[in-house]
């Protein structure tokens, strides 16, 4: 078992239970699924960028990337319907819990002038979304292989009700809120 999981399932379930006085423990958020998603511009134009943008993700997270296309057309970016323009990886279970282990303790420290994650990025039901501007903070990531250094956005998605809710959870994991 993952260790962040272990850590859930012992100290923060039942300390999210007496916070906010669920009659159940099973009424306490827990984290269903993390989406990471690269879009990559240039994508249309160069096929190797996106191949080496879904080998990275792949790397990082230890599952295939899909690649995702363009869905409408947009003639002002010269995008076709159908046309790649990023990959992306969810995340459930084991693979997740690691993945947000790694973020909260290796990834997210090794951000140059980094100060904490900004706490209002949740979207009003309890959802957390986090843009992260290089992909090398990664450790599995080599720098002198990077063809191009590309960000990556992650929506960590909770069964919370409330932003307030889904905050104390994702403290009581490890996420390094800055204060507000």
């Amino acid at each position: 078992m993952s260790r962040l999981k272990e850590k859930y399932e012992h100290e923060i379930r039942p300390a999210l239970v007496e916070r906010f006085k669920y009659r159940n423990i099973n009424q306490a958020p827990r984290i269903e699924k993390v989406v990471i998603n690269m879009g990559i511009g240039e994508g249309k134009d160069n096929p190797k960028l996106l191949e080496a943008a879904a080998k990275d993700l792949a790397a990082i997270t230890g599952q295939k990337a899909v690649i995702t296309k363009a869905r409408l057309s947009v003639a002002s970016f010269k995008v076709r319907q159908g046309m790649p323009i990023g990959c992306k990886v969810t995340l459930r279970g084991v693979r997740m819990y690691d993945f947000l282990d790694k973020l909260f303790n290796v990834a997210l420290p090794r951000v140059r002038d980094f100060r904490g994650v900004s706490p209002r990025s949740f979207d009003g039901r309890g959802n957390f979304t986090l843009g992260i501007k290089e992909q090398i903070i990664f450790p599995e990531i080599d720098y002198s292989k990077v063809e191009k250094i590309l960000g990556m956005d992650i929506v960590i998605v909770t069964t919370a009700k409330t932003d307030e809710e889904a905050r104390e959870l994702l403290t009581l994991m490890g996420m390094p809120f800055r204060a507000a």
